[in-house]
């Protein structure tokens, strides 16, 4: 079904030696919907992201290149499950009517096609969302190249999510047997382009498996009966960073369609239409990131410059553009909301930015969840 290429984990290792900017984990991924209220009910009650760390309404006026040159007024929560991984940003525009997509994406297809779900126990997962109402799972428990058994989950608004077992957890004592976010499945045109970004400048630099052919574990996917080149990339040293610990390992999935030509996910619609919107990443010492990227073409075509405020949180973020033009975000976390009913908000500035958050003060985001 498929057959193995020959590509050195090490190739680009050198790059992470030299980094002087710091990649602490997947922050979150940015979700557009046409209703927030209804699809973060959904994403609490079967995803676990209950921990709002802030919810604003206001206007992305940043955000010019990707929203048809015009400010556009949003709402936006961003919510984590406590068990461990990257977030959820769900957006909503509230400006004009959100535009889905004229047609089905298919496998390929360039954009982030399909959000990873950890799991500390496969079966229950796969069991308690089968049995789920409003919850589509596609086909069967099925096993990846690297042996690790997955199952697809598809939300009322087309969105796929890869249910994936894994071992690294911040915690494993609530009810349910999924955590946060551990990685994404991106659609590429050419994948030994992409990885000037995700291995060199991303970190992401050991190989997993890199196999071109047919793959059965991925047939509940649209457009997956093609040929495709498939390649799974970790980081093979532990993220540092404040959030590292609880932001936790997470890796890139490249799928290259072999055998058609595709399309953007967001051709037509621009950003915040519903879809998976960005891929962002948790980072420190941003001027030396900028720097960085600049010197390997891929130029920051968003900076908030200095700090920008969400009410509940603040920060410095900037985007760039992977060589298929999907969006990658970077925040440096300025200040977050601990236990917000007491007005007790952490201040990251002037904290040693390698050092990790002791894990009490984590644990106390629990009083921000949303029931």
């Amino acid at each position: 079904m498929f057959s193995y290429l020959n590509i050195s984990s090490q190739t680009h290792f050198c790059y992470l030696c030299t980094m002087n900017y710091i990649i602490a984990g997947i922050q979150q991924v940015g979700i557009g919907v046409d209703d927030l209220e209804r699809a973060w009910k959904w994403y609490r009650t079967h995803l676990g992201f209950d921990v709002r760390i802030f919810e604003d309404a206001s206007t992305a006026s940043l955000m010019l290149p990707y929203t048809g040159g015009e400010p556009r007024d949003r709402h936006a929560v961003l919510a984590f499950n406590l068990q461990g991984g990257g977030g959820f940003e769900v957006w909503q525009h509230k400006g004009k009517t959100p535009l889905f997509p004229e047609n089905i994406h298919q496998l390929g297809d360039t954009g982030i096609l399909v959000a990873k779900i950890k799991s500390h126990q496969i079966e229950e997962s796969y069991r308690s969302l089968t049995v789920a109402n409003h919850v589509e799972v596609i086909g069967n428990l099925e096993k990846d190249p690297a042996k690790r058994r997955h199952f697809l989950v598809k939300d009322p608004w087309g969105n796929l999510f890869q249910i994936v077992e894994q071992e690294s957890f911040f915690s494993t004592k609530r009810p349910i047997t999924h955590g946060g976010v551990a990685g994404v499945m991106i659609g590429v045109t050419d994948v030994n382009n992409s990885l000037r970004l995700y291995k060199e400048i991303l970190g992401y630099d050991e190989v997993v498996y890199d196999l071109t052919g047919h793959f059965l574990d991925l047939a509940g996917i649209e457009g997956a009966e093609g040929r495709f080149r498939r390649v799974l990339l970790k980081h093979s040293t532990p993220r540092k960073g404040a959030f590292a610990p609880f932001l936790g390992p997470t890796e890139i999935e490249l799928i290259q369609a072999l055998d058609r030509d595709v399309t953007h996910i967001y051709k037509g619609r621009m950003w915040g239409d519903p879809g998976f919107i960005h891929l962002c990443f948790d980072v420190a010492k941003m001027d030396a990131l900028r720097e960085t990227c600049e010197n390997h073409g891929f130029p920051f075509t968003v900076d908030s410059a200095n700090s920008f405020d969400m009410g509940e949180a603040a920060g410095h973020f900037s985007y760039i553009e992977d060589p298929d033009g999907t969006l990658i975000e970077f925040v440096e976390t300025h200040k977050i909301p601990i236990i917000k009913k007491l007005g007790w908000y952490l201040n990251l500035k002037k904290r040693n930015p390698e050092k990790p958050l002791p894990a009490w003060m984590i644990r106390a985001l629990k009083f921000n969840r949303v029931k």
